[in-house]
């Protein structure tokens, strides 16, 4: 018999250590909740009687966020409004708020950044309130301002401070004069190309080009000579435009190799303000988080004081009120300096309330209802550590991830474990579209020490079930067992330094091997042995006994012979494997002990010898000259296309630019050829492998 692994194994992600083995999953039951805490709650809502706050409130956004606001409101007692799209028509923060509305076909202008649809819903259903979130509408002064028109409470800050600081020019000058430590650069408006090129010559490269109402690493480009200003003032400048509808940017200097730490505020309408300690950001891909934890491995108490001191100080210049973030990049001797502070609740924001034990939804509620701040600076604890892992709905193996859609066909979260938060805004059965963003969830671990938390992270990755769409957990669970990650000593450019060609994915070991080929050798005789007795029951014939299996293993595109034993002792090359466990064949989780130690494995497909000889016979596709073919990497939209029939491209020269989740990309030609035909205009939806342009 032939037992085929399908897929390559070894991108898979198996620690050296070998604690436990992943495979690709093939089943699973349906189970997402949101924001859910499993056994012991890291934040606590505490809502008192006499404390009135809103009857209702309308969430003016969409996933895990719009479900991680509705969990608190109904904590509260507060009913909940939900909007969306037409395409998120079965969504589970639909599902779970007390009303819907949509507000719109499926991009984002026409529905989550639809404002006047949004108010009439608000009308309409009569919410005292709007949280917006994170994203889309929540740092909008212009919304922020209509809702104070018709006497609706924004949960935010006031108009004052979210043009303040959402503006990154005005934030620098108003930080300046706070005394807050900012980075050298042009404080003022870049306007063409060559004014960008200009002055990057006088800071002296490298410069960041950002845009002035950015966030969430869109409109961000790292320039290192005169020709990438130029193209980055582009790119920053279309991305700036339609994420925020606003193309202005800035130039500074670009610290490098440094760490993003940030400082989570909490402030009242009363003057009151606090920090609540640091979360460190610096695992980034295309200057966007991808792994956090709190606190920071690299501050120390001085250093985290001041940076807390600064960032109260700069909320107070702007008479802040709310939850907010104040981001800094720090250097390798600990001097900080101001980045820019985001006037909502943050993406990351769960690991903070999980070492200081505050809800900070519920905070942000009280504080929009006009109440005063429970605590005081002293009551702020760091208690334990906690991690969260971004895990999206991305191709790791392309550019650390690009972005993947599909439905998602089997979904499990790993809720069965203790201390481990999954903040999820899906289900078994939800589509990833390329309209919003590729976020399946954020998975979150906490411990009384760093190892703990990280402990848990690895085997909370490893029981998370995801089918349907390409996801990065390899490329997660790599980066938190990766040696330089465990001792702390990380920076932003983590990952083009660990991985300097690109994620490949983990290659096993030799003993790692041996135990994978044990371990799929013996699920596959115990799926036999399952089926053998299911067909002479059927047929009321008696089962022939067979105590030894021989059986061909390809793992990739190695063969390798295997005898298997019924007491489950697997030889390969001479090389005995204790392989034992309770066999439940129907669940997607496994797990076993091999050679003594627990392992969980997720259960791939497998193919019998006859399956396995068959396969042999299916033609090959025939591969393509790429040299002349350009087709998209991704799902996405047409933004641009440089050329037409006819045209002569240089090596590197951009043919079109495809925007996939707000983010832009330019594709180039490989060589110098002349353009033959183009497929693509702008405007125009494309899968993942569309032709686009042929070259002669």
């Amino acid at each position: 018999m032939t037992l085929w692994m399908i897929g390559n194994m070894a991108a898979h992600s198996v620690p050296s250590t070998l604690k436990r083995l992943l495979f690709a999953v093939k089943c699973s039951p349906l189970q997402s909740r949101c924001c859910v805490v499993q056994r012991e709650a890291q934040y606590s809502t505490i809502s008192s009687p006499n404390e009135k706050t809103f009857d209702k409130i309308l969430i003016a956004n969409r996933g895990e966020i719009a479900c991680r606001v509705i969990k608190t409101c109904k904590k509260m007692g507060i009913q909940t409004v939900a909007v969306h799209s037409d395409v998120d028509s079965s969504a589970v923060h639909v599902k779970m708020a007390d009303e819907a509305v949509c507000v719109g076909s499926a991009p984002t202008s026409k529905s989550y950044l639809n404002m006047d649809a949004i108010m009439d819903a608000i009308r309409v259903t009569g919410a005292q309130a709007v949280h917006p979130g994170y994203g889309f509408l929540s740092e909008n002064k212009e919304f922020a301002k209509r809702l104070a028109a018709e006497g609706v409470a924004f949960i935010g800050p006031d108009t004052h401070a979210i043009q303040a600081m959402g503006d990154k020019i005005e934030s620098k000058l108003i930080a300046k004069a706070a005394k807050v430590n900012t980075i050298p650069g042009f404080d003022g408006v870049v306007k063409t190309a060559e004014e960008a090129v200009k002055i990057a010559q006088q800071i002296g490269y490298p410069v960041m080009i950002k845009a002035s109402a950015g966030g969430g690493g869109k409109g961000m480009r790292i320039a290192w000579n005169d020709e990438e200003t130029r193209e980055g003032f582009r790119f920053s400048s279309q991305e700036a435009a339609s994420s925020f509808g606003d193309d202005r940017l800035l130039i500074e200097k670009y610290i490098d190799n440094p760490r993003h730490i940030e400082i989570q505020v909490l402030a009242d309408k009363h003057g009151n303000a606090l920090w609540l300690n640091e979360r460190e950001c610096s695992i980034q891909r295309r200057n966007q988080k991808v792994v956090e934890e709190a606190p920071s491995t690299f501050l120390d108490p001085v250093t985290r004081r001041a940076m807390g001191e600064q960032a109260v100080q700069l909320a107070k210049a702007v008479h802040y009120s709310s939850a907010g973030t104040v981001e800094f990049l720090v250097d390798s001797k600990k001097n900080f300096y101001f980045l820019e502070m985001n006037t909502r609740l943050q993406v990351e924001h769960p690991i903070t309330e999980c070492i200081t034990g505050l809800d900070l939804v519920e905070q942000m509620i009280r504080v929009a209802k006009g109440y005063q701040l429970q605590h005081t600076q002293e009551d702020i604890p760091i208690n334990g550590w906690a991690i969260e892992c971004r895990v999206y709905a991305e191709d790791p193996y392309k550019s650390f991830g690009l972005p993947s859609i599909g439905r998602l066909s089997q979904y499990q979260e790993p809720l069965n474990l203790d201390k481990v938060r999954v903040d999820s805004g899906i289900q078994e059965g939800s589509d990833i579209s390329i309209y919003y963003d590729p976020m399946i969830s954020k998975l979150i671990t906490y411990g009384a020490t760093r190892a703990e938390a990280l402990g848990r992270m690895e085997d909370a990755l490893d029981n998370y079930v995801i089918r349907g769409v390409t996801h990065n957990i390899p490329l997660l669970r790599e980066i938190i067992t990766h040696p330089r990650f465990v001792s702390g000593h990380i920076s932003t450019n983590f990952l083009p330094e660990v991985y300097p060609d690109g994620f490949k994915g983990h290659q096993l070991e030799a003993d790692a091997k041996r135990e994978l080929l044990a371990s799929a050798a013996v699920l596959y005789i115990a799926a036999e042995l399952r089926s053998a007795k299911f067909v002479h029951f059927r047929v009321a014939s008696t089962p022939v006994e067979c105590s030894h299996w021989e059986l061909c293993v390809e793992l990739g595109e190695e063969r390798q012979d295997v005898q298997i034993s019924k007491s489950g002792t697997v030889e390969i090359d001479g090389a005995k494997v204790e392989v034992w466990g309770a066999l439940n064949l129907a669940s997607p989780l496994l797990p076993l002990t091999v050679n003594g130690t627990h392992r969980m494995l997720q259960v791939t497909h497998i193919l019998s010898k006859l399956a396995a000889e068959l396969n042999s016979y299916m033609p090959e596709k025939a591969s393509e000259d790429t040299s002349s073919i350009l087709r998209s990497p991704m799902p996405g939209t047409v933004v641009a296309v440089s050329v037409k029939p006819g045209d002569t491209v240089a090596e590197g020269q951009e043919i079109c630019v495809i925007e996939a989740m707000k983010m832009q990309n330019s594709l180039t030609a490989v060589k110098q050829a002349k353009v033959k035909s183009v497929h693509c205009k702008p405007g125009e939806t494309v899968g993942e492998g569309d032709l686009l342009v042929e070259l002669e």
